[in-house]
């Protein structure tokens, strides 16, 4: 899977794009970081997956673990030397960074907690953003979900019952911090003006502070049950929300 998916995507997304020498890009400041969100995201669930992929097999877990935590960096670095050689784009050591504290976090949890205690979770959600730059965040529903930043939060959840021995509050049951932008429509900048209607945008950080479930948690008996369930992990649960934005707090049903 790993060497399928960098070789067609070589062959797909950077076919097309003007090749230079290998060299490094500082885009550390761009999308009020974001990208960094899901460099750290992706490469924490290919750990985690990888990981329990290896122990299921029969592997002994800690060795999973190791395994896990090469795949899950070294398959993210594949994309960032392929980013190397592209000369719009370059080598990102901001998004190395990002990608050695996602696959490092679930390591170092599994060796201090022998469990996962703070997930990092994902939910998305169209806006009208990428209509005003649809050549940057996205023309159709599929490249809006991955390009429009101001529709993702990047979240981590945990559970109190997790930390305390004697506490009342299930394991399952979680408090969830998320982390996302509003009008944010160019990387570098942070004002906008449409010039097809002249109105003026204001890119905004927002922390959101929201409930949550860990499927992992939940009493299921049935192995394979629990193992089917625990992958909805990858994504938040719509919950009522309080957001933080530019000073002011606002409400949110779904945590949209």
């Amino acid at each position: 899977v790993w060497a399928g998916s960098v070789i067609g995507l070589s062959q797909v997304w950077y076919k097309d794009i003007p090749k230079s020498k290998f060299h490094t890009f500082d885009d550390s400041k761009e999308w009020m970081q974001m990208d960094k969100g899901g460099h750290f995201f992706a490469a924490y669930k290919i750990n985690q997956l990888t990981s329990d992929l290896f122990t299921w097999s029969g592997v002994s877990k800690k060795k999973a673990l190791w395994i896990g935590t090469g795949i899950g960096l070294g398959y993210q670095t594949s994309f960032e030397i392929l980013d190397g050689y592209s000369k719009a784009w370059g080598f990102s050591w901001s998004d190395m960074t990002a990608n050695t504290l996602g696959s490092f976090s679930y390591l170092g949890q599994q060796l201090l907690w022998n469990e996962e205690r703070i997930i990092p979770k994902f939910s998305a959600y169209p806006t009208q953003y990428a209509s005003i730059r649809p050549s940057v965040l996205g023309s159709k529903f599929g490249e809006s979900f991955l390009k429009d930043y101001n529709g993702q939060t990047y979240w981590l959840s945990f559970s109190p019952g997790t930390f305390f021995k004697n506490s009342r509050i299930p394991k399952w049951a979680c408090i969830s911090v998320g982390y996302s932008v509003h009008e944010k429509l160019v990387g570098d900048l942070d004002y906008y003006t449409d010039p097809n209607t002249g109105l003026n945008y204001s890119a905004k950080r927002e922390v959101k502070l929201s409930l949550d479930i860990d499927f992992s948690k939940i009493p299921i008996k049935k192995p394979w049950l629990k193992a089917i369930v625990k992958q909805f992990n990858y994504l938040k649960v719509p919950f009522p929300t309080v957001i933080y934005r530019g000073g002011n707090f606002v409400g949110s049903w779904s945590g949209w």
